[in-house]
């Protein structure tokens, strides 16, 4: 795979002023509204956070839960890092909504025809080697555009030369898996609402440990009542053999025995 470009974005830089949010509407003709969390008509949202301000958009994990689930291909992970998205294939199944562990992908509940939305970090600009929107209308520098690579060990040396001024973690190198943003925090994440539970694996492995097992599971199944089926009807035969012989059923009465009882009675 060819190096990937991310984003980084320094949570101590942000001033909150929403030049990302104007930015991402007017490279993908959103209407202008006053959303406070991710929608259909806002693809990254800033979130206040006590003192802080907290940009919100897809991760673009390295491994995509999204893609792992689609069952028409409609998310794709992008060689060059973004994840993204082709409306001529979705069929509104919304699972991609439901194995987000970011909780992105917005639905179009208000349309006819709705579909999935969310960011794909400007694909067409960074495939003409360009940066995004957000990160060229950042006038503070609190998010960077750039290799993955580069950006995280650009994060290290933020945090090893500025040790009072940042939490000495990177959310997203590791976490899932990793994921093409990445964010420096004065805080600790769990502070501002990032999930800090998700563990480093990349989700889409877990979800392959669950149906590698279905064809054993299938089988040892097919088996067990293929077993059943045969003992019974082993015994209808054995039974229908037995009647037409006149042999009595081992767990059946003797008539003769029963006339006696009654001629004794």
């Amino acid at each position: 795979m060819s190096r990937q470009r991310a984003l980084l974005i320094d949570i101590t830089r942000c001033v909150g002023c929403g030049a990302c949010t104007e930015a991402c509407r007017e490279q993908n003709g959103l209407p202008e509204v006053e959303d406070t969390d991710l929608s259909a008509n806002s693809f990254t949202v800033v979130q206040e956070k006590g003192d802080y301000y907290v940009r919100k958009l897809c991760r673009h994990c390295v491994e995509p839960t999204c893609v792992s689930v689609c069952p028409v291909g409609a998310f794709t992970k992008t060689p060059d890092g973004p994840v993204t998205y082709d409306a001529t294939k979705c069929i509104g199944c919304r699972y991609c909504m439901m194995a987000c562990p970011f909780e992105v992908p917005r639905y179009e509940w208000d349309r006819k025809a709705p579909l999935v939305t969310k960011c794909i970090m400007c694909h067409e600009r960074v495939k003409e080697g360009g940066q995004t929107a957000c990160a060229e209308a950042c006038p503070a520098e609190a998010t960077t555009f750039g290799y993955r690579d580069e950006l995280i060990e650009e994060a290290h040396r933020r945090i090893r030369e500025n040790p009072d001024d940042y939490y000495d973690h990177i959310y997203g190198e590791h976490e899932v898996g990793g994921t093409n943003v990445l964010f420096l925090s004065p805080v600790k994440f769990e502070d501002l609402g990032f999930r800090t539970d998700l563990g480093e694996r990349p989700l889409p492995e877990l979800t392959w440990e669950i149906l590698k097992k279905i064809p054993t599971l299938v089988t040892t199944g097919g088996v067990a009542l293929a077993g059943i089926w045969w003992l019974v009807n082993r015994r209808t035969t054995v039974d229908q053999l037995r009647h037409e012989s006149g042999e009595r059923h081992p767990h059946q009465p003797n008539t003769t025995d029963i006339e006696r009882g009654r001629d004794n009675g």
